[in-house]
């Protein structure tokens, strides 16, 4: 059985038939769904959907794509919206300097304080990071030296470096269907060498649906798909890789375990 551990159940694509999306994905031998908001506008459906779904968690948090939309967002709203029981993770936050849509600055400070509750709370940090590698791993470092708190890198596509680093400091890597792509050749190598015990899988759907469904939405259910291609680029039964991977979701997110 797997997990998907990163899908957005809320957007086009997936909200205008959710039962049968979910439906489609047990099918195909899913078994738990990590439910990710981005701004603080979704954070009721988000956590309504996990409320009334028994095998779906949620998470909340603010994207840097937003954060420009939430410069008056406190700690507080931030550590109340995480006692609901359904909610297992803090995020997606981080830093995205490809698109910059937002202040960098402004991204930088919420991303500290997603890192404060975590420690706080206990509950993991969602962690979404592209071109910005050297900020990213500056405030890890810097975070981890005020007292530790567990955290994820979602949707790996970093730099083997940057990942040796993140592994280093005890972070997991999760990675999408993009490491099917026929040109991810870098990823793909990487996808080898991440420790069993670190690793999960995720769609990051509607989104990046992975060979053979590229142009399609993505559904969790495509979760499957890139198990098997990364258990493949391994050497191992995809029926190893998902025992792993689920047993490392449930052990970082051990909200959902409890």
């Amino acid at each position: 059985m797997l997990v998907d551990s990163h899908c957005h159940l809320e957007y086009e694509g997936l909200v205008d038939d959710q039962a049968g999306v979910l439906d489609r994905a047990r099918g195909a031998g899913v078994k738990a769904f990590l439910n990710i908001s981005t701004r603080q506008a979704e954070w009721e459906q988000v956590v309504g959907t996990a409320r009334k779904t028994p095998d779906v968690y949620a998470s909340v948090g603010i994207h840097p794509h937003n954060a420009d939309e939430h410069l008056d967002l406190t700690r507080e709203d931030l550590l109340a919206a995480t006692r609901d029981p359904k909610v297992i993770g803090i995020g997606e936050t981080g830093l995205d300097y490809y698109y910059d849509h937002s202040d960098r600055e402004a991204q930088k400070r919420l991303f500290r304080m997603h890192i404060d509750v975590a420690r706080e709370t206990g509950l993991p940090v969602i962690i979404h990071t592209r071109d910005a590698e050297a900020d990213t791993l500056d405030i890890l470092e810097g975070e981890l030296g005020e007292g530790a708190f567990p955290a994820l890198i979602h949707c790996f596509t970093a730099s083997a470096k940057f990942g040796e680093q993140v592994l280093a400091l005890g972070l997991s890597i999760s990675l999408s269907g993009i490491v099917t792509f026929k040109n991810a050749k870098d990823l793909q190598a990487m996808a080898k060498t991440i420790p069993q015990d670190r690793l999960l899988v995720e769609t990051d759907s509607p989104f990046l649906a992975p060979v053979p469904h590229r142009g399609k939405s993505c559904e969790p259910g495509y979760v499957r798909d890139t198990a098997a291609f990364i258990a493949g680029l391994r050497g191992e039964s995809l029926e190893t890789l998902a025992d792993y991977t689920t047993r490392n979701f449930y052990r970082l997110f051990s909200k959902a375990a409890a």
